[in-house]
């Protein structure tokens, strides 16, 4: 959850961490200086270190949003007010840089630990974004090793046990408290990881292992179990929220909205050809917009300074084949062709990223200027109404905050005092 901006909640009422990564505009790519790589891109030496570690900024940060979450949860269920809740966890795992505990490492074999299926490609044969992605993460700079390479990958598995086990808690705290039956859970990622396949790292392309996140529906009693093929997108999480919260209903504003409401695929219900998504990279390792369509098995993807590229994900996964350019694919090309440049406006959204920009970087180096008020969220506690003090009944207090409750037994009478 990356809340970059003054506005620190977004809508929410409580915020319980601050945000792992700077709220201000520093983390801003300039297309228009595109040779220059600022200290927080990514960089190799997450491969290059990747290992075992007891500690790290991202575990401390995914510690404490864990621990404040967990009592979240049973302060929620303490509430004499039951209305419903809705509550984001965001955790940063698994994400590099790849380090993880021995415990967690552990529960893999080493030597067991897969290899890239696809090995890394000369970079006179990438397409033209892979290639910056070179340069975006100094790629080039250090060797991609097998020991550095299965290092970098067992640690990124166990970073996802390490998730696995939060979730984990945060489930049996919802069972605890008798809410786990009665509340709808939603696990989703916000991107992939290369993890090495073409010698890539990181996000920013939409190639699958970047693109393509879970999205993972649990509603014990109201969705069966099943597995949805038809490609959906995050921007469909928003409408399908908001139309299970109205009971069915479609929000007023529905027909403004990016995505559609995925309940019907989540019921099961037989609606054709759902999946189509829309993409767009507009960060770090582009210069212009780079615009994506996935239906069904095509995927079409679209630079104005890059050629185009088609890949059939049925018969060619790894997308190894760009089909662009052949003859039996040029209607398929031109009609995805077609749809995106109705879809977007490129040359205004071009001139909007670059405006954005601009803005971004002239209000970074002002509010660096002279005393420095930063935005990062800044999580409250109130000491004067925690645990006991002197305004509460101590009483009332133990009970209230004890799960289950107990109850109050009558007096059981005057006590006797015998000889």
């Amino acid at each position: 959850m990356h809340f970059v901006g003054p506005d620190q909640l977004h809508g929410f009422e409580e915020r319980l961490t601050t945000d792992i990564y700077p709220s201000d505009f520093g983390w801003t790519p300039d297309w228009e200086n595109f040779a220059e790589r600022p200290t927080w891109y990514h960089d190799m030496m997450s491969v290059v270190q990747a290992g075992l570690c007891e500690t790290s900024n991202q575990l401390d940060f995914d510690e404490e949003v864990a621990f404040h979450s967990q009592r979240k949860i049973y302060d929620l269920s303490r509430r004499a007010n039951q209305q419903p809740f809705f509550m984001t966890v965001s955790f940063t795992h698994p994400h590099d840089p790849f380090a993880i505990t021995p415990d967690f490492w552990n529960r893999y074999n080493h030597k067991d630990i897969d290899m890239p299926v696809v090995p890394p490609i000369q970079l006179d044969q990438l397409d033209p974004h892979s290639r910056r992605l070179h340069h975006v993460c100094a790629i080039d700079q250090y060797a991609q090793t097998e020991e550095r390479v299965r290092n970098a990958r067992h640690a990124y598995y166990g970073m996802i046990s390490y998730i696995d086990d939060k979730v984990g808690l945060l489930l049996q705290a919802l069972e605890d408290t008798g809410l786990r039956d009665n509340t709808i859970i939603l696990f989703i990622s916000d991107h992939g990881e290369m993890l090495g396949e073409r010698g890539l790292w990181y996000k920013m392309s939409f190639f699958e292992w970047s693109a393509r996140v879970p999205i993972v529906f649990h509603a014990p009693g109201r969705f069966a179990h099943r597995r949805v093929n038809q490609p959906v997108s995050l921007v469909d999480l928003l409408p399908t929220i908001t139309e299970i919260a109205l009971n069915g209903k479609s929000p007023t504003n529905s027909d403004t909205l990016d995505g559609h409401s995925l309940l019907p695929l989540l019921e099961g219900k037989d609606i054709g050809n759902f999946g189509t998504v829309y993409g767009e990279l507009l960060g770090e390792g582009a210069v212009a917009p780079l615009l994506m369509i996935r239906r069904g098995r095509y995927k079409y993807i679209y630079s104005q300074p890059d050629p185009q590229q088609l890949f059939d994900l049925e018969d060619d996964p790894n997308e190894l084949h760009n089909l662009a350019d052949r003859q039996e694919f040029q209607e398929l090309r031109q009609d995805f062709q077609a749809e995106l440049l109705q879809h977007w406006d490129k040359e205004a959204l071009h001139k909007q990223v670059v405006d954005s920009q601009h803005r971004r970087r002239l209000v970074y180096r002002a509010l660096r200027s002279g005393r420095h008020t930063p935005w990062d969220f800044q999580p409250y506690q109130d000491a004067s109404q925690k645990y006991m003090r002197n305004h509460l009944d101590l009483g009332a207090l133990e009970r209230a905050a004890r799960y289950p409750s107990p109850e109050v037994p009558p007096p059981d009478g005057p006590a006797v005092l015998k000889e």
